[in-house]
C-alpha cells in the first residue's frame, strides 16, 4: 500500500470517525514525553518511559495485512518488536489471563472525545496466549519511519490475523487481569464486535460482508474486490490458538 494512503486513509474516532479526520486534525497530538504503565497481574510492574521502551529489542520491519471489519485492507511495513519481549520482561503471574490496553484519552490533543461515539479511552485486549505470540507487534514506526500521529503515535499495537479495532493506537497503559476486558467496542455494540474478532469470511458483520475485501490503492472501475482469508491469511501460524472454538459464537 502506498504511504500516501497508509498515512491518509484511517480509523483514529479520538481524531474524528471520517478516514480523513486523523491525517487532518492529529497534528495536537504530542507524542513526548509519553510514558506506559504497566500493571496488574505481574512481578515486576513498572512505568516505561518511550526510550526505554525503544530499546527493549531490536526493531524489526514486518510488512502485515490490515484487514478492517468495514471491508477495506492494506499492506504495511511496520517496524517494532513482539509484545511478547516486554510481557517477559514484567513476568506475568499465574492468574494474568489476559492483557488490556488503555489508549490516550485527552481532551486537549484529541478533538474527537467530545463525540460520544464511544465511552472513553479506548480499550482493547487479548488473550495472554495471543499477545505472547510472535505475531503480535508493538509497533513504534512504519515505512521506515517514526509512526505517525494518525497512525497511532507514538506506539501501537498489530495484531495481524485480527480486524484492525483490536490494534490499540497511543498505548498508555497495559494491565494484565484475570477476566476478559470490557474493551470499546464491545461495550459499544457487542452484536457487532465481539471480544476476538478475528478476521472470518464466514462471519458477517451486522451491516457488511466480510467473504471479500478491497484493497486501498486498487480502486479502478473493474478492479475486482479481493477474497478474505481466513485469520487474514496467518491462520497457518495462529490457527491452533483457537483448537476446539466454535468462531461463529466467539466472533
Amino acid at each position: 500500500t502506498a504511504y500516501a494512503d497508509a498515512t491518509s486513509y484511517n480509523n483514529f474516532y479520538e481524531f474524528g470517525t471520517s478516514k480523513s479526520d486523523p491525517a487532518g486534525a492529529a497534528g495536537s497530538l504530542k507524542p513526548r514525553p509519553w510514558t506506559v504503565a504497566v500493571e496488574g497481574e505481574v512481578k515486576k510492574p513498572k512505568v516505561f518511559d518511550l526510550d526505554e521502551l525503544l530499546g527493549i529489542a531490536p526493531m524489526e520491519e514486518r510488512s502485515y495485512r490490515l484487514r478492517c471489519v468495514e471491508g477495506w485492507s492494506m499492506v504495511i511495513p511496520w517496524v517494532g518488536w513482539s509484545l511478547a519481549e516486554l510481557i517477559r520482561r514484567v513476568e506475568p503471574t499465574g492468574n494474568a489471563k489476559y492483557v488490556e490496553f488503555v489508549t490516550l484519552a485527552d481532551r486537549a490533543q484529541m478533538p474527537g472525545l467530545r463525540s460520544g461515539v464511544l465511552d472513553w479511552p479506548y480499550v482493547e485486549g487479548l488473550r495472554l496466549d495471543e499477545a505472547m505470540h510472535p505475531l503480535t507487534l508493538l509497533a513504534f514506526g512504519l515505512y521506515g519511519e517514526v509512526l505517525p500521529n494518525q497512525n497511532g503515535a507514538p506506539l501501537r499495537l498489530v495484531v495481524p490475523w485480527k480486524y484492525g479495532f483490536k490494534s490499540a493506537k497511543s498505548i498508555v497503559k497495559i494491565r494484565f487481569v484475570e477476566r476478559e476486558p470490557r474493551t470499546a467496542w464491545v461495550k459499544a455494540a457487542s452484536q457487532e464486535y465481539g471480544f476476538y474478532s478475528n478476521v472470518n469470511p464466514n462471519v458477517d458483520h451486522p451491516r457488511w460482508s466480510q467473504a471479500t475485501e478491497r484493497r486501498i490503492g486498487e480502486d479502478g472501475l473493474f478492479q475486482k474486490k479481493r477474497p478474505t482469508l481466513m485469520f487474514n491469511g496467518y491462520g497457518p501460524q495462529v490457527g491452533q490458538l483457537y483448537a476446539g472454538m466454535d468462531l461463529k459464537k466467539y466472533f
